[in-house]
């Protein structure tokens, strides 16, 4: 048995589903000066609505509110139901110090306080 929706109200599911997703999440994607709400976000990639974002290619910053979460370089994957999904190629998460070149033992001292002398 097939299910036939007609195309508006297939329209208004697919827009009143955009408008759930637009509401409940708080992650955006940056691309040069602009920035854009996300849709989802799943391990390989993520997604934006289709009619307000522009094309994404390259380099993008990932955010959740202010919260620096990912740089990415992203491929466009497809476009569907208002949605277009793009894919990560690279994901380097953001860190809140410098990573360390070297290995330092857990039971290492911090600091060295050398003694003082006149």
């Amino acid at each position: 048995m097939t299910t036939y929706v007609p195309k508006a109200v297939q329209d208004a599911l697919d827009e009143a589903r955009l408008q759930n997703l637009r509401r409940s999440s708080r992650l955006r994607v940056c691309s040069e000066d602009a920035s854009f709400p996300v849709l989802r976000l799943w391990e390989t990639g993520f997604s934006v609505e289709e009619e307000i974002t522009p094309q994404l290619r390259g380099l993008v910053d990932l955010f959740e509110g202010t919260r620096y979460l990912s740089q990415c370089l992203i491929v466009a994957s497809e476009a569907e139901a208002g949605e277009m999904r793009y894919e990560f190629k690279r994901a380097t998460p953001a860190a809140d110090k410098a990573p360390l070149d070297f290995y330092r033992a857990p039971e290492a001292p911090v600091a060295l306080i050398e003694s003082y002398r006149n």
